[in-house]
């Protein structure tokens, strides 16, 4: 018989130890690093609708969401905290925070006519408002940084700021300030708190989560290590997991891509990014069979900015039958560029064949092609040039690529093979991208046609597939 090990002192208690600590903890800047989905936005709300509502209240609450609908999600709990407890409050709605109806927030009223005011990311709704703040899920803002400069001076007169969040990457300002309170002595006097999921199961977790889940649940069955071990088995990878539940960052030193430039070039996680405008369209095709993926990247040019419009990844799948899937969107596309090593040389072929060697261009992979396709990625994120879907799968994958320096100075691209693949959605995102810029002249052409003299041989055909 299954079922969790590790039962709570109280099991009737409404909050385990670590959530209990963080709500009583009434520091003026206290920041929780968390893991994913273990109750702490849950009971920080509880906390909020608690100092709130009290007859001495003296200030307004501020959250901020990395999105609108964490905004709305935080403030339904909040209601139903309110219901709990037995508070009058009533649910405003969506109101707006200025005269043009820009910046809104969802509010809840209390009788003492104080409120609670839940927004979405935008930093500059901070501005100008007093009273306590509630960051939650600060490092998925888009600029942690400036939301901290602008929240910070609204508690000058009154009132505490909580931030709390998962870590996205090492670089990123909130793993920047645990770093100053851990290693420089915290001249900001942050009360920290760290909550990772084994902390969590130790404190109860799972026992508290078996009594909400149904009967039939696979969980239900589960100790705390199985359930640890289901976790991680469900993570894009193991940076993912370590990032995600155990509070450690990323290392962005290492990988090619910070956390923070892929999460400033993802499309809102709501967003209906599919939809094709009176843009061009452009493709790239990294190919793969068994062990990597296949992936078709498409992209629309409206201005300067590259909008992925579909992104399609193929495993194990016979060539005809990817075929179907890939020829119609290169009918569609203005050019499109394929990977042309190894396997690829034959889709290439076919390609072209099809629908043109100008309208289709392949690209053999070496360690300078690999240089001149990965930099415009990294470029067209920092420029915010490019816009990619809000997908776990695809910021692993793209976080899966390192440029390593050789000892003969040389530049190397590399990227740990995973389940998800090779690095296969980078590869087919620079392929659109370079599919998209200026057009090469060439083709099948001998080096006789080219420099009036040779035949052609082995060497000269690949020199018409663009190996550069």
């Amino acid at each position: 018989m299954g079922g969790a090990l590790i039962v709570p002192a109280n099991r009737d208690a409404i909050f385990l130890p670590y959530q209990g600590k963080w709500i009583t903890d009434n520091s003026r800047l206290k920041l929780m690093e968390k893991g994913r989905q273990i109750g702490l936005s849950w009971s920080t709300a509880y906390a909020t609708v608690s100092r709130t509502a009290l007859a001495t209240a003296r200030h307004d609450q501020w959250v901020s969401s990395r999105d609108d609908i964490q905004a709305r999600l935080f403030l339904e709990d909040c209601k139903l905290w309110s219901g709990n407890l037995d508070l009058a409050a009533r649910d405003m709605g969506e109101i707006a925070l200025d005269e043009d109806g820009k910046q809104t927030a969802y509010t809840l009223r209390f009788a003492n006519g104080k409120r609670i005011n839940s927004m979405s990311s935008n930093p500059d709704a901070q501005a100008g408002k007093r009273g306590g703040r509630v960051l939650d899920e600060f490092a998925l803002h888009p600029d942690p940084r400036k939301l901290w400069s602008i929240a910070y001076p609204g508690i000058t007169w009154g009132g505490a700021m909580e931030v709390i969040s998962t870590h996205r990457g090492s670089h990123n300002f909130f793993n920047g300030l645990i770093r100053e309170a851990r290693e420089k002595g915290n001249p900001k006097k942050i009360s920290l708190h760290r909550v990772t999921l084994e902390d969590a199961l130790n404190d109860g977790f799972l026992f508290k989560l078996q009594q909400s889940l149904p009967d039939d649940d696979e969980r239900q069955e589960m100790t705390e290590a199985q359930y640890f071990d289901w976790v991680k088995a469900g993570a894009a990878d193991e940076e993912s997991f370590l990032q995600e539940y155990m509070c450690q960052p990323a290392d962005d030193d290492a990988a090619f891509l910070e956390y923070d430039l892929i999460a400033s070039a993802e499309y809102p996680a709501t967003a209906n990014w599919k939809d094709v405008e009176r843009g061009q369209l452009y493709a790239g095709i990294d190919i793969g069979r068994k062990k990597d993926l296949t992936v078709l990247w498409i992209v629309e040019q409206l201005g300067d900015v590259f909008y992925t419009r579909h992104v399609e990844a193929m495993q194990n799948m016979r060539k005809s039958d990817q075929e179907k899937i890939i020829w119609p969107w290169l009918q569609r596309c203005s050019r499109s560029c394929f990977d042309a090593t190894g396997l690829g040389i034959g889709w290439a072929d076919d390609a072209q064949d099809k629908f043109g060697q100008y309208a289709v261009e392949a690209v053999t992979f070496t360690p300078k092609v690999k240089e001149e396709l990965a930099y415009p990625v990294r470029s067209s994120m920092e420029d915010r040039r490019v816009r990619i879907p809000y997908d776990k799968h695809i910021r692993a994958d793209l976080r899966s690529v390192t440029k390593q320096v050789t000892a003969a100075g040389n530049i190397r691209f590399t990227a740990e093979r995973t389940p998800d693949g090779h690095a296969d959605h980078f590869w087919a995102l620079a392929l659109a991208i370079h599919a998209a810029g200026a057009p090469t002249e060439y083709g099948y052409q001998s080096v006789r046609d080219l420099q009036g003299k040779g035949d052609d041989d082995d060497d000269d055909f690949e020199y018409g597939r663009r190996h550069w």
